[in-house]
């Protein structure tokens, strides 16, 4: 939307940003069975801007499990209206924390099982 555009005409990088998080934030919930929390943002990469009309997907790799703690790499790829070839735009690192009911940090839970990287 031109709202999340810069004066070229680029996609702003704090909202790609937001869309890796969110994207993240489900990742990390998802493997640890609760609500997660961002508790930091690592080795961020803007490759390449982001156009109005790019289709943007992000990708989710696990990097670690901690007790309370999962690390994953985010990628942020598009696909540019004139071209058949995803391109890397955006890559990093989210820190996401595992939180109980009150928001306190609390244990992952494994199943019994570790998950694996």
């Amino acid at each position: 939307m031109p709202a999340d555009t810069n004066a070229n005409g680029d996609i702003f990088g704090g909202w790609l940003l937001s869309q890796m998080d969110v994207g993240g934030g489900v990742f990390a919930s998802k493997l640890a069975k609760s609500r997660t929390v961002t508790v930091a943002i690592d080795a961020m990469n803007f490759r390449k801007a982001v156009y109005v009309g790019d289709l943007v997907s992000v990708h989710a790799n696990l990097v670690r499990v901690g007790r309370t703690s999962i690390t994953v790499h985010l990628e942020a790829w598009v696909l540019r209206r004139r071209e058949q070839q995803s391109i890397l735009v955006t890559d990093g690192n989210f820190t996401y924390v595992s939180i109980d009911d009150q928001g306190r940090p609390q244990p992952i839970q494994r199943d019994g099982a570790t998950i694996s990287t």
